[in-house]
C-alpha cells in the first residue's frame, strides 16, 4: 500500500491534483479513492452520468469532482482539463484510463465498434495529454497512461491489442517530447483485472485474475515518485492463489 503522507513526489501545496478518464468505476474509481483517502483532490470523466452521481454520493466528499464526458472528444477532454484548474488551482497527475474492447478480430468483428475503440483508447489519450500538458509543465506533473498486456504482447486478429500497443508507442514518443520540461511518463499495462472491462463478453474468464484496487495501487506508487524520478513502464499480471 502507498502511503501517499509520506509521498514526496505527490506534494505540491500539500496535496495534488490528478485528472482520471474513465474514473467512474473500475480501475480508475479505484485510484481515485486510494488518492481521495490520502487527502489528494481528484477530477474523473465518463460518460454515463448516472455512474458518476453513484459515485459522487457514494463518497461524499468536496475533493471529488465529477464532469460527464467523451475521452475522444477534443472540446470535453479540455473543458475537463480547464476545470480541474479553476476547481482546484492546478493539475499535477493525468491517468488517460478510458478505454474498452470489442473481444473480437479483423476476421469477424463489427468495423463501426472498432471505431469507436480506437478513437477511445488511442485518440483518447493523445487528447489528454495535449490537453494537460501545459499545466503540467508548471507543477513538472506525470502522465500515467493505462496500457494492456495486450499492448506488449501479440494476439492472432486482435483489434484490442493493437490499439494497446498504439498506447504503447505514445507513452515511449511522449515521454521523449516532456522529459526536459520535468514531467513524468509511465506507462502501467494490467493483465487479467476483475472489474466491469469484461461485461461485453459475458463477464470476467476463468483464471487467475487481479483486482482494480490492485491496479490503482501500481498507478499511485508511479506517481508518487520523488521529484527527478521517471517510472516509465509496470507491467502487472496476475499469479495463482495456493491452494
Amino acid at each position: 500500500m502507498v502511503d501517499l503522507e509520506c509521498a514526496p513526489g505527490l506534494s505540491v501545496g500539500g496535496m495534488t491534483v490528478t485528472l482520471i478518464t474513465g474514473g467512474g468505476s473500475g480501475i480508475g474509481a479505484a485510484t481515485a479513492r486510494k488518492l481521495l483517502d490520502g487527502g489528494h483532490r481528484v477530477t474523473v470523466t465518463g460518460r454515463g452520468k448516472q455512474r458518476l452521481d453513484q459515485f459522487a454520493a457514494e463518497l461524499g466528499t468536496p475533493d471529488l469532482l465529477t464532469l460527464v464526458g467523451d475521452a475522444a472528444d477534443w472540446d470535453a477532454v479540455s473543458a475537463a482539463v480547464e476545470t480541474a484548474v479553476e476547481r482546484f488551482g492546478q493539475l499535477d497527475a493525468v491517468v488517460a484510463n478510458a478505454g474498452f474492447a470489442t473481444f473480437d478480430t479483423i476476421a469477424d468483428g463489427d468495423p463501426e465498434a472498432w471505431r469507436d475503440m480506437v478513437l477511445t483508447n488511442v485518440l483518447g489519450p493523445a487528447l489528454l495529454i495535449r490537453a494537460a500538458l501545459p499545466a503540467l509543465k508548471r507543477t513538472r506533473g506525470r502522465i500515467v497512461l493505462i496500457g494492456s498486456v495486450a499492448g506488449v504482447v501479440y494476439s492472432p486478429g486482435n483489434i484490442y491489442g493493437a490499439t494497446k500497443w498504439a498506447v504503447t508507442g505514445l507513452a515511449e514518443n511522449t515521454r521523449r517530447m516532456v522529459t526536459d520540461d520535468g514531467v513524468g511518463v509511465t506507462l502501467v499495462n494490467p493483465g487479467a483485472t476483475e472489474t466491469n472491462f469484461f461485461d461485453a463478453d459475458g463477464g470476467p474468464p476463468d483464471r487467475a485474475m487481479m483486482t482494480a484496487d490492485h491496479i490503482a495501487d501500481a498507478i499511485v506508487w508511479a506517481i508518487s515518485q520523488p521529484t527527478g524520478v521517471d517510472v516509465n513502464t509496470l507491467t502487472v499480471r496476475p499469479i495463482p492463489s495456493p491452494l
